[in-house]
């Protein structure tokens, strides 16, 4: 077909790799614009990185429930072809990107009314919720454009094409870098400019894609991209993308109240460091993601095609290069945790607190690797409810755990080793559950 790719014979390794690599890169280039900003915001001090680090948790959130339609696009439209159903995968994509656009409007409109009320839930001082609250209404006005980018990014992965995306994103990035300090010391706006430079960047990448998927590439031969929705395609996106989007939008809002429990214990730098950590750690994450969401999509194709030897040889091959990629992470991290925070928070506050929050975070990175190809699997089979429920499990004893410990001599540190015992616990109990299932 037009605008696809057969993943369904070929060499396992070499499909795997060309498909993951600028799904890597995507997701890396989605997780640099939040770190773009709060690398040039850290410049300002370490208050305006709180109120960005604040927000940031917000548009993570964000990101994670536009995983609604990008995963149901990446499931749906890859077995679509597996199948050999052309006109299903059309109709799935034209459905994925019109549930975005609704999902997109209400969160948005949602999100910039309500903000003050929101970012409140930090207990931060006055000066650092209203730059926050400023900083989020702005980023707020781009929510539609990262939904519906998404959603577009998702249904080139399940036909196979996963570099398109990747370019596009590529475009978007240098835009924000090149806005970021444009706007933040030229313009005179602060961390206002931040979200100024963002949003535009973001409004670019979903230009790009309307002119690549109806000029250049003809996607899946030509969809359109709103439709009148019906009820049976409907309830399969959200049976396939709901799971997974609620399941991550839970992590987003246990770590927003992880995030108070930081600054309760920790004050501004508590919460910068959590914040500005987590973005550290979500590259790591974000980028093994990567070869997770190739093997979902390589997986659907093949499953669908009834090739069983293949979907266990790509999760072989998956597995590989998760944990080589989880051991450099630990010793990044472990050994290097205070240099690579300085270069995000030069305050030596921030960076010393960052550099013990990275290196105990940093035993937890091969338990990850589990994890994220566990997940891949599982969403190529169309089995998105397993993945959800270790990690609401895991992530809602974070709470609890984070309370006990900070209360102990350990203090906010005791935050970071909740995130990280429960991120081992996660990736053994997705492990095991695989392994026991009948495949």
């Amino acid at each position: 077909m037009i605008g696809s790719k057969d993943l369904t014979a070929g060499p396992i390794g070499r499909q795997l790799f060309r498909l993951a690599s600028p799904i890597i890169g995507t997701s890396f280039i989605q997780m640099t614009y939040s770190l773009t900003d709060m690398a040039w915001v850290g410049r300002l001090g370490s208050t305006s990185v709180a109120a960005i680090g604040a927000v940031g948790i917000l548009t993570w959130l964000t990101t994670n429930i536009s995983l609604l339609t990008k995963v149901a696009s990446e499931v749906s439209v890859g077995m679509s072809l597996g199948s050999r159903n052309s006109s299903d995968a059309r109709m799935y994509a034209g459905h994925n990107f019109t549930i975005a656009l609704l999902l997109s409007a209400v969160w948005g409109s949602a999100m910039f009314a309500f903000a003050p009320s929101v970012l409140s839930l930090y207990g931060l001082s006055e000066s650092i919720t209203a730059e926050a609250v400023t900083y989020l209404r702005i980023v707020a006005l781009g929510f539609p454009f990262v939904f519906l980018s998404s959603a577009l990014t998702g249904i080139y992965n399940g036909a196979g094409l996963s570099r398109i995306p990747f370019y596009i994103h590529g475009a978007g990035l240098l835009l924000n870098i090149t806005l970021d300090p444009l706007c933040i010391f030229g313009f005179s706006l602060g961390s206002a400019g931040a979200g100024v430079a963002t949003c535009i960047s973001q409004a670019s990448v979903f230009l790009i894609f309307i002119y690549i998927t109806k000029r250049k590439t003809r996607l899946l031969g030509g969809f359109p991209l709103l439709c009148m929705l019906r009820g049976a395609p409907t309830r399969r996106i959200f049976r396939l993308g709901l799971p997974v989007a609620m399941f991550n939008s839970l992590h987003s809002i246990i770590n927003l109240l992880m995030g108070r429990t930081a600054s309760l214990h920790g004050g501004h730098i508590g919460l910068t460091t959590l914040t500005a950590g987590g973005q550290i750690e979500a590259l790591a994450w974000n980028t093994s993601q990567g070869f997770s969401t190739a093997l979902g999509s390589f997986v659907a194709q093949n499953h669908a095609a009834g090739k069983k030897e293949r979907v266990h040889g790509a999760y072989r091959a998956t597995l590989l290069m998760t944990m080589l990629f989880g051991i450099f992470c630990t010793l990044l991290f472990v050994f290097f945790g205070e240099e690579i925070f300085a270069v995000i928070v030069p305050e030596k506050a921030a960076w010393i607190a960052g550099g013990e929050f990275l290196r105990i975070d940093g035993y937890s990175m091969m338990f990850m690797m589990f994890e994220i190809t566990m997940q891949g699997l599982f969403y190529g089979t169309g089995r998105t409810i397993p993945p959800a429920a270790i990690s609401v499990a895991f992530n809602l004893a974070r709470l609890p755990l984070a309370a006990i410990l900070a209360a102990t001599s350990l203090g906010v540190a005791g935050v970071w080793w909740a995130l990280s015992l429960t991120s081992m616990a996660k990736g053994i109990a997705s492990f095991i559950y695989w392994r026991s299932i009948k495949q």
